[in-house]
């Protein structure tokens, strides 16, 4: 498994392990006519643009290849959103094609954001995550704090978000 930075030629492998993700993931939280609406081309024109402006945006994009070298898992991050007084930087998302799961690429993709942040003298950072995630339990067993509450809008539904804190994430390098 290699880990590297993204480019932009990574754009619609990025985009199609979004989506797909959402699919596996949200299936039971967000309705599937939904989720079965969910554009392949939009997702990769957002990314597209993501990866052109990342770098003097302060937000960094990873992704992880099988030994086939096909992308199967991305985490996207950088400063934190909100100017939050206690958590400086933020995973914007973490995805990983369900056939990856629990094989340990999550910590993996975690730890290769928090270095970069460590690098940038940061030292705190927060995760935004549906509720009804079964990746709360992932970021709990990392030692992530419920720490803020707030309600969201997708696809016409309101859902509760729930961000995940570290105030010192070091010990996860």
């Amino acid at each position: 498994m290699i880990v590297r930075e993204a480019m932009v030629e990574d754009a619609p492998a990025i985009a199609k392990v979004h989506i797909e993700t959402w699919r596996t993931t949200y299936h039971s939280i967000l309705p599937e006519d939904y989720l079965a609406r969910l554009s392949l081309q939009e997702r990769e024109n957002r990314w597209v643009k993501m990866l052109n402006t990342a770098a003097k945006d302060n937000h960094f994009i990873y992704v992880a290849e099988n030994e086939s070298g096909q992308i199967i898992a991305f985490a996207d991050g950088g400063l934190e959103r909100t100017n939050d007084p206690v958590y400086k930087s933020e995973i914007y998302a973490i995805y990983i094609l369900e056939a990856y799961q629990q094989q340990g690429l999550g910590r993996i993709l975690m730890q290769t954001l928090v270095k970069k942040f460590d690098e940038l003298g940061f030292s705190s950072m927060l995760i935004w995550v549906l509720e009804r995630n079964p990746a709360c339990q992932f970021y709990e067993a990392l030692g992530g704090q419920k720490v803020r509450f707030k309600q969201i809008e997708i696809g016409g539904n309101v859902l509760d978000e729930i961000a995940y804190g570290w105030e010192d994430f070091r010990f996860l390098l």
